[in-house]
């Protein structure tokens, strides 16, 4: 047995990054200042924290439109993009994530983009894949409503980014001064792509990036995005209520892979948690009551409306969730995951509302260090993740408690690392370096 194949499975930390934090009222809550949100410093401080606690990454999501209802809640949303590249020089280890939708970009723009982030952050660069299903960001892009086909051209976009980061073979460039030659280019090729959504004649006018492609992630949980991750993504961020529903996801996604010639270690699965941490239990149901009291149920109405795709501003709080039709083709996981939520446990309005104020659906629970750890524990050797997409309540003091405080358990416990295992993302996710397929492929038909 070599050593790879006897060490202990490593479980991986993802740290998700709110303005002020997951919880809805968090920007209410006394320790948090929500003009921070607008400042790099803000980040920094965060992404340190993170690299401190020796997470894998960090990830920011992004829409293009302002969503929610900003009269409640604050929506100071740099794009991520720009942000990271900044984080890039402020940190040296922790993975740089950052949502790019392929319903509203170009596949040539966002591949020079992140072989760029790639470049500059030493390899740390992932991308999440997503998109975009939201009628408001429709209209910012002069389109009446959500444009069909949205997982087809999806596949395309990656594709065609993929091969983009191809076109420069890795041994390309030569930089040989003597004999005045910097690149071979027979090394540099076009792509020639012409499909559907896309013409691309290539080649990126950038080296291929530092992990071969940025570390590919997807946060979508419908059956047209798990077949979408399965083909694609590295690490899936997901949002699961019981440890039997993480089980069935868990199962089902890594069931798909063999069909795209793929091994089931060649995928992660990170569920969301958003853990309220106290260091007792009194301490940690006390935090949590605190953030409820601040909820607006204005805002909380907005936002269950948003993930049931349907208007509810006019519902009785104190009573049962209303008939809300069936799912829309924008919605679908969400929509199954909030009102199966709101059956099984028979809740009111406003009880749903704040259930899902501190993760939109993500298991949010509250406990001491050790309580926290169980559970992740639990669902990691139960067969429900690879890891956990942590969200912090509140920031930046959620994620300084889970570093400070349960980190050091899940090391006591042997489940995580007490020091970064490599220099790239691709090496701390414990995932390999794609190979050139273009250049791999002409080498075999010149062959």
């Amino acid at each position: 047995m070599s050593s790879t194949e006897s060490a202990p499975r490593r479980l991986h930390l993802n740290a998700f990054i709110m303005a002020n934090g997951h919880h809805e009222a968090a920007w209410r809550h006394p320790a948090v200042d929500p003009r921070a949100a607008l400042t790099l410093q803000h980040y920094v401080d965060i992404a340190r924290t993170a690299e401190r606690g020796r997470l894998d990454s960090i990830f920011l999501a992004d829409a293009v439109a302002l969503h929610g209802n900003v009269k409640h809640n604050t929506h100071s949303a740099f794009e991520p993009l720009t942000l990271l590249s900044a984080l890039a020089a402020s940190t040296q280890h922790v993975g740089l994530i950052a949502t790019a939708s392929t319903t509203y970009n170009h596949p040539y723009t966002l591949a020079r983009a992140f072989a760029s982030l790639d470049h500059l952050s030493g390899g740390r660069a992932g991308w999440n894949i997503v998109t975009s299903a939201g009628q408001d960001e429709a209209l910012n892009f002069g389109l009446p409503g959500r444009p069909d086909g949205r997982y087809a051209r999806a596949t395309e976009f990656v594709e065609v980014t993929t091969a983009l980061w191809d076109s420069f073979d890795d041994a390309a460039v030569l930089a040989d001064k003597r004999t005045g030659i910097y690149a071979d280019t027979d090394l540099i090729r076009p792509v020639d792509h012409h499909g559907e959504h896309f013409d691309v004649r290539g080649p990126l006018n950038i080296r291929r990036p530092v992990q071969g492609y940025p570390l590919l992630v997807q946060a979508g949980s419908s059956e047209a995005g798990k077949e979408y991750a399965a083909q694609f993504a590295e690490a899936v961020f997901t949002a699961q209520q019981t440890l039997n529903d993480g089980r069935a996801f868990y199962a089902d996604l890594k069931g798909r892979l063999a069909s795209h010639g793929r091994r089931p270690a060649e995928l992660l699965v990170l569920p969301g948690i958003s853990p309220v941490i106290g260091r007792t239990e009194a301490e940690a149901h006390a935090k949590e009551a605190e953030l409820t009291a601040l909820i607006s149920p204005a805002y909380g109405l907005a936002q269950l409306s948003a993930m049931l795709d349907t208007r509810l501003t006019e519902a009785d709080l104190d009573g049962p969730l209303p008939d809300v039709g069936t799912a829309t083709e924008g919605n679908q996981s969400r929509f199954t995951l909030v009102t199966d939520l709101a059956r099984r446990e028979s809740l009111t309005v406003r009880q749903l509302i704040e259930r899902l104020a501190g993760g939109r659906g993500h298991r949010v629970f509250a406990g001491t260090p050790e309580q926290v750890a169980d559970q992740i524990e639990e669902w990691f050797t139960g067969g429900a993740a690879d890891g956990f997409n942590v969200m912090p309540p509140t920031l930046p003091g959620g994620l300084t408690d889970f570093v400070d405080l349960v980190v050091p358990e899940l090391q006591r416990r042997g489940l995580f690392r007490t020091e970064y295992e490599g220099s790239t993302l691709r090496e701390n996710y414990g995932l390999a370096r794609p190979a050139n397929r273009l250049h791999h492929n002409q080498k075999e038909t010149a062959a």
